[in-house]
């Protein structure tokens, strides 16, 4: 199942991406009254594979037919709205640490977002005024599905709500002003999350997906998760031994080669207001930001 939000009158709705179109699932709720039907992305993950039946029926149901909409019409909004923590890791794929001439980690490196940072396809983000230097950074990005502590990685992908495209956006100049990236890293609108949250039974191997990145058309990144140096299994449960894991939780599980910061410095040109970014994920769908000036 292919989930997402949009806004619409003020207020973020889910959304069920079908063949017949987009199903505004909030207003097909409220106008059917039915009140069990789950209209908010935080309580489908939370709530787990039961909801995720109920959701499937309703698509299914014969009434919600007015509720489709064009795809092309709507606002679109993170996936994911109310994470509890974003969690970043660094230099996890061995081509891209090749490129920016770091050694391979010995354990995941880690770092974090904020809610603010959250953007969702085709927003528009402001480039900071503290910046010079932006890059993009194509991500495959694991959503929690329940509470995670001490997970083995034989286990781990049971606790996978689902998984979506991401982009870490990243201020290099800010990011290399001390030792740690956040500043860098958790501007607003720096967590492009979308378009749709893909449920995990679409995806076979999350370890084996295809990714890109294209900045106005022409492709930077072209990779492939299997070059990750930790992989997702690995990842959840180091991470689920250091704190606990919640639903909603996002995990960016780190950036191929193909940054603007791993080119010849001669041949660096970053990004700037006017630009648009495009990355993707195999199955999971191509995620646009378009930049504009303070």
């Amino acid at each position: 199942m292919k989930l997402l939000n949009f806004r619409k009158n003020g207020n973020v709705h889910l959304g069920i991406k079908t063949d017949k179109g987009i199903l505004d699932v909030r207003s097909a709720a409220e106008s059917l009254n039915e009140e069990h039907i789950p209209t908010n992305i935080m309580d489908v993950i939370g709530e787990g594979e039961e909801t995720k039946k109920v959701l499937q029926t309703f698509v299914e149901d014969p009434r919600v037919a007015a509720f489709f909409m064009e795809e092309e019409s709507i606002q679109w909004a993170p996936a994911v709205t109310e994470p509890k923590k974003i969690i970043c890791v660094g230099l996890n794929y061995k081509k891209h640490a090749d490129e920016t001439k770091s050694p391979y980690p010995k354990i995941p490196i880690l770092f974090n977002k904020f809610e603010n940072a959250l953007s969702g396809h085709l927003n528009e983000v402001v480039v900071p005024r503290q910046t010079e230097r932006l890059d993009h950074e194509v991500e495959l990005g694991i959503v929690i599905g329940k509470t995670a502590k001490d997970v083995t990685k034989e286990k781990a992908l049971d606790y996978v709500f689902g998984y979506c495209t991401t982009n870490d956006l990243s201020a290099r100049d800010v990011q290399k002003h001390g030792v740690q990236w956040m500043t860098g890293k958790t501007f607003d609108g720096f967590a492009p999350v979308g378009p749709y949250l893909v449920t995990k039974d679409e995806i076979e191997n999350p370890n084996n997906l295809h990714l890109t990145a294209k900045v106005n058309g022409k492709v930077h990144q072209d990779s492939n998760t299997s070059d990750m140096i930790f992989n997702c299994e690995e990842l959840i449960s180091y991470i689920s031994a250091h704190m606990t894991l919640q639903p909603g939780d996002i995990i960016l599980t780190g950036t191929p080669e193909g940054v603007i910061l791993g080119w010849p410095k001669e041949k660096r040109v970053y990004m700037k207001a006017g630009d648009e970014v495009t990355v993707e994920v195999e199955k999971l769908g191509a995620l646009t930001t378009k930049f504009i000036t303070p």
